[in-house]
Order: C-alpha cells, then sequence, then structure tokens
C-alpha cells in the first residue's frame, strides 16, 4: 500500500511529465527581426503562450549597445538574415514549426554624402528570394512581417549617421510583398498597422515606446492565431 508521500511524489511526477508532453506538442516559433523585433518580442512570447513556444536569434545583450549597427540578436539587413540562416540550414539540432522573419529597415540605409542604399532593391528581392529557399530547405513555414513606417523628418533630425524615407519603406516592402504573394507566403502588415500609431509613439528616430510595441506583439499575436 502506497505512503503519503509515495502519493505525493507521483504526482509530482504526474504534474511534471503533463508539462513537459504538453510543452513538446506546441509548434516553436522562431523570430528573426531587427530591433523593432527585439523591442516587441517579449511581449509576443507572452501573447503566443500555450499556443507556441518562442524563441529568436538571441545574444547576452551585445544588441541593445547600439542597434543601429546591428549584431548579436538583430538581425540586421537582407544579407545578414541570409547568412544566418544558411548556419541554421546546416545545424541538424535547429528546429522550428514557424519561421517568423523581418529585415529591410536596415537594407534602405542611405549613405548621407553618396545617396547609396546599404542593399540596393534589387539585391534585397534576391536576398529574400533566398531567405524562401531556405525556408523550404529547412523544411520550416516562412511568415513575413514588412518593415514599419519611418518619419522623414523625425527620423533624418535625430543626428544618425544615415539617412532613412519612408518612400523606399513602400517601395522596400512593395518588393517583399509581391514576392511572398507569389510564393504564398503569409505577410503580416506591420506598415498599415504601424502607420495609424501618432507621430509621438516614435521613443527616437524608428523605435516605438512600451505602449506601441505590446500593440504590435498583439496584433502579429492575433494574425498567427487565426494562421491556417
Amino acid at each position: 500500500m502506497m505512503n503519503r508521500l509515495n502519493i505525493q511524489l507521483l504526482l509530482f511526477l504526474l504534474v511534471v511529465f503533463s508539462f513537459f508532453s504538453f510543452t513538446l506538442l506546441q509548434p516553436k516559433l522562431f523570430v528573426i527581426g531587427d530591433s523593432i523585433s527585439i523591442f516587441y518580442g517579449p511581449y509576443l512570447k507572452q501573447y503566443v503562450e500555450g499556443k507556441y513556444l518562442y524563441d529568436r536569434k538571441r545574444d547576452k545583450g551585445e544588441a541593445m549597445r547600439d542597434l543601429d549597427n546591428p549584431i548579436g540578436a538583430n538581425g540586421g539587413d537582407s544579407r545578414m538574415v541570409v547568412k544566418y540562416l544558411k548556419e541554421l540550414s546546416e545545424n541538424n539540432r535547429f528546429h522550428a514549426d514557424l519561421l517568423l522573419v523581418n529585415c529591410g529597415l536596415h537594407d534602405m540605409k542611405t549613405n548621407l554624402q553618396t545617396g547609396k542604399k546599404q542593399v540596393s532593391l534589387e539585391d534585397y528581392r534576391h536576398n529574400l528570394d533566398t531567405i524562401h529557399q531556405l525556408s523550404e530547405k529547412m523544411k520550416v513555414r516562412l511568415v513575413w512581417v514588412n518593415c514599419t513606417p519611418v518619419n522623414d523628418s523625425i527620423h533624418n533630425s535625430k543626428g544618425v549617421t544615415f539617412y532613412r524615407y519612408n518612400r523606399d519603406v513602400v517601395r522596400y516592402n512593395e518588393v517583399a510583398d509581391s514576392l511572398f504573394a507569389a510564393k504564398r507566403v503569409p505577410v503580416i502588415d506591420m506598415y498599415s498597422f504601424s502607420s495609424q500609431f501618432p507621430l509621438d509613439a516614435f521613443m527616437d528616430h524608428v523605435h516605438y515606446s512600451i505602449e506601441y510595441r505590446k500593440l504590435q506583439a498583439a496584433y502579429i499575436a492575433g494574425f498567427l492565431e487565426n494562421l491556417k
């Protein structure tokens, strides 16, 4: 006959087993994105809890030292995302069910002297096509998040070492949206959603204050909740 201690131990083991079984059954969501995604990430993790296991490109805080020069958790421009995904594709231990990707704001950085973009529109298109190919190779479902708006006067008056223009956000988003629509990749229209925010939603030249990060996370979580 089992004593009370054995019964308590058995109940504890059953709870632990149930928890890990439930966790293992949840699909995994993996995020690769620029600093916008770093800011809304903790809230997205909270909002998808119980639906997805959340993970992302990580670091030990290096990305936060200079958000305009992407390292670590900051996915950077499309060339950096391609490079990182190639590394992941060779990692046999990596697994995800959904791959949430965003890049573009670093691609469209404009050199103050030459006017040249960091990544040209044509190279951007090619890199996004490669991202799609890599997602297929990794057998993970790709979900694209397009770029958030830029207010030219706010952004380019903050003393940053490069410019951005909203007309470029529109152009780069059009390329991405068109390419992924043709490939039947779901697109989360973060541009249109964030365009509804007031100008004081910006905490600096391009990032959003906490209230609006939460709204962005909720918008993404709602999209994923209804993803077919």
